[in-house]
């Protein structure tokens, strides 16, 4: 299955990982890391993540408080639309 990202998205991860890096040297490698997994768990069974609204997904990192929402576009083609911190609002970035 293919993996594309939304555009804010990938800029998101630039910000989440110099964060990180500023906290401690190497986090955010681990903070990408563990996304990466998460990433490959959803390309292994991406129906088994909670459907929050029609079409779209959520699934949470274990280690980072943050949240990766997604959406099957079609059999071989899933689409990250966003990753957020779970303190941020509910609503943001799920336009």
């Amino acid at each position: 299955m293919k993996v594309e990202y939304h555009p804010a998205v990938e800029k998101e991860l630039r910000e989440i990982i110099k964060y990180y890096n500023g906290c401690a040297a190497g986090l955010g490698s681990d903070f990408l890391v563990e996304f990466e997994k998460q990433v490959a768990s959803i390309i292994s069974n991406p129906f088994l993540w909670v459907e929050i609204e029609k079409g779209v997904r959520r699934t949470l990192l274990r280690r980072f408080p943050y949240v990766i929402y997604f959406r099957i576009v079609n059999p071989g083609l899933l689409r990250i639309t966003v990753v957020k911190h779970q303190r941020r609002h509910p609503r943001f970035g799920r336009r």
